[in-house]
């Protein structure tokens, strides 16, 4: 069997132990994007949905499940994280999502900005679903990440 890291010696699932593992500074940057009708970009850019303040509720989401992503993943550490932050930009065609979440410890936070962009996300398109049900959730990924055994990374620019 391959060496899986999430796996035991029997291929039942495991939480990998870093126990062992150097504290580092480590931080991850992931985005994504809600695709919406221009109507709904009209009304985001006025504050106008009537739902309430999209923006401001996919922005705490976001934050809040950076800091769950623990509970909500099979196998990922529960973090102390010690920041994150997640900013909504109005455009065009929808809304650009882009989350930040750092931390000193023995593990990435790559699901956590992850994680934190899709939960904004999917709080973006229930604020919008009454007058955009064709809203597209897109494009989430993760953008650099800093820190660790692997080293650093950043996604090449798109050609």
């Amino acid at each position: 069997m391959p060496d899986f890291t999430h796996l035991d010696e029997q291929g039942r699932a495991r939480m990998v132990d870093v126990s062992a593992k150097a504290e580092t500074a480590r931080t991850a940057v992931a985005r994504g994007k809600v695709l919406l009708a221009p109507a709904t970009v009209a009304l985001l850019r006025d504050n106008a949905i009537p739902k309430g303040d999209a923006l401001a509720s996919a922005r705490i989401a976001g934050i809040m499940a950076a800091k769950k992503t623990g509970d909500l993943i099979p196998l990922c550490h529960p973090l102390p994280i010690t920041h994150a932050a997640v900013d909504l930009t109005i455009v065009e065609d929808g809304v650009e999502i882009e989350a930040v979440a750092s931390i000193t410890g023995r593990t990435g936070v790559e699901m956590e900005s992850l994680t934190a962009v899709a939960v904004a996300a999917l709080t973006l398109y229930d604020m919008v679903k009454a007058v955009d049900k064709a809203a597209v959730i897109t494009d989430i990924r993760l953008e650099s990440k800093t820190g660790g055994k692997s080293g650093d990374f950043r996604r090449s620019p798109a050609p």
